[in-house]
């Protein structure tokens, strides 16, 4: 016998290869509806309403505050002016814009006087930075 008889010849078995590839290809086919689905949307143009009246209460990390831009001393003063809006027959939104760092109990105690005075439009709004 020859030497070269007794070694065995390197097989490449192709079957899980191409098992993997089968198993890639139906996920491939499933998903790609899902991928490319959409949904069309009718969204306004903005153009229509005018923009509601809104007032600016900003709250500064130091606890101040500003009633579209006039610095307001202290919470008594805001009373009059919650009184003010909550009395109209359209009443304006009232945009409540803490700073990132104003402390919590200012932020807290705007919203309770706000409250107090039955304002029924507002938003809470953080201060861009």
């Amino acid at each position: 016998m020859s030497p070269e008889s007794h070694l065995a010849e390197p097989q490449i078995n192709a079957t899980p290869l191409i098992d993997i590839l089968l198993v890639l290809l139906v996920v491939l086919i499933i998903t790609l509806p899902i991928a490319t689905h959409a949904v069309k949307l009718e969204l306004p143009n903005g153009d229509g309403a005018p923009q509601p009246r809104a007032v600016q209460l900003e709250i500064l990390f130091r606890g101040e505050l500003y009633w579209n831009g006039e610095y307001i001393a202290s919470l008594d003063e805001l009373g009059p002016k919650f009184a003010a809006i909550a009395s109209q027959a359209d009443p304006p939104l009232l945009k409540v814009m803490p700073e990132k760092r104003a402390p919590y109990e200012r932020v807290a105690q705007v919203l309770a006087a706000a409250q107090r005075q039955h304002v029924r439009r507002m938003s809470i709004q953080p201060v861009a930075d």
